[in-house]
C-alpha cells in the first residue's frame, strides 16, 4: 500500500549528487516508486532547457515543475502554466544588479538564460521568468535580499546561501506541487516534497510529507517532518525506502 501519490523532488543538491550526477541506487528506487504508481516529477529552480536532460536519465513523462514554479509542464516539452515576470521589474532587478558590485547575475527568458556577460540586447523583446544574484560574500547578499524585501510584487528564495532567486509574487513550488496534485487527482496531503534549499520551503510546509536532505539549510531542516540523507548518501533513495514504499 503506497501512501503517497506523488513525489516532487528538487534536483540541485537533492536529487543530483555534488558531482550533479544522479546515483544508481536513487535512480532504482524512483523506478521503484514509479513503477508502484507513485507520480515522481522534478521540482526545480532550473528553467526547462537545463532540467530536460535529468528527467530524461530517468525517462519521467510526468509533468515538471521549473523556474520555481514559474512552469509547470504537463510532461516534458508540453506546456501547462507559465507566469511571467513582469519586464519593468526584470530591468530594476538588472539595475540594482549593475548599482551593487555583485559577482555574478542571471535571468531566465522563455528562449533561454542571459547573465552578468550576456545581457539582452532588448530586454522588452523577451518574455521573462525569474531573476537571480549570485555571491559568496554574505553582506553583499544580505544587502540585495534586505532592498529586494522593500519591493513589491516578488518572491524571494535561494537555491544556495551565496544567492537570491527572484520570482513573481506568489510563484513558489508550493503553489506548483498544488497545481500538479489537481492535475493529476490527488491531495497536496498526498504528496511529498524533497530539497535543500529556501525555494523548497514553502513546498516543504505545504506537503503531506516535507523532506530536508541532510545537507539542506538550517532553515530549511528546522521546518521539515523529517530530514533524510545528503545528496552524495542518496537521501531520495533513502525517502522512497523509509516513507513511501515502506511496508
Amino acid at each position: 500500500m503506497v501512501r503517497y501519490k506523488l513525489l516532487a523532488l528538487d534536483l540541485d543538491g537533492t536529487l543530483l549528487n555534488d558531482r550533479q550526477e544522479i546515483s544508481e541506487e536513487n535512480k532504482k528506487w524512483i523506478r521503484k516508486a514509479s513503477e508502484a504508481g507513485v507520480t515522481v516529477i522534478a521540482s526545480t529552480g532550473r528553467g526547462f532547457p537545463t532540467a530536460l536532460p535529468i528527467v530524461e536519465q530517468l525517462e519521467l513523462q510526468t509533468p515538471m515543475i521549473t523556474v520555481n514554479g514559474g512552469e509547470i509542464w504537463t510532461k516534458p516539452n508540453s506546456i501547462h502554466r507559465r507566469i511571467p515576470m513582469d519586464t519593468d521589474k526584470i530591468m530594476k532587478l538588472h539595475m540594482l544588479a549593475e548599482r551593487h558590485p555583485v559577482a555574478w547575475f542571471w535571468a531566465y527568458a522563455t528562449d533561454g538564460i542571459y547573465n552578468k556577460e550576456k545581457w539582452v540586447d532588448d530586454t522588452y523583446s523577451r518574455t521573462w521568468l525569474k531573476f537571480g544574484y549570485y555571491d559568496e560574500d554574505a553582506s553583499v547578499i544580505a544587502k540585495l535580499w534586505e532592498e529586494l524585501l522593500t519591493w513589491e510584487g516578488l518572491e524571494l528564495s535561494n537555491s544556495s546561501p551565496f544567492n537570491i532567486e527572484v520570482n513573481p509574487a506568489g510563484v513558489s513550488k508550493a503553489a506548483a506541487i498544488e497545481e500538479v496534485c489537481r492535475m493529476i487527482g490527488c491531495d497536496i496531503s498526498e504528496a511529498v516534497a524533497v530539497g535543500d534549499s529556501l525555494n523548497d520551503l514553502a513546498a516543504i510546509r505545504a506537503a503531506g510529507l516535507g523532506v530536508a536532505m541532510g545537507n539542506a539549510q538550517d532553515a530549511v531542516k528546522a521546518e521539515a517532518d523529517v530530514v533524510t540523507g545528503t545528496n552524495n548518501e542518496h537521501g531520495v533513495a533513502q525517502v522512497i525506502q523509509n516513507y513511501i514504499l515502506k511496508a
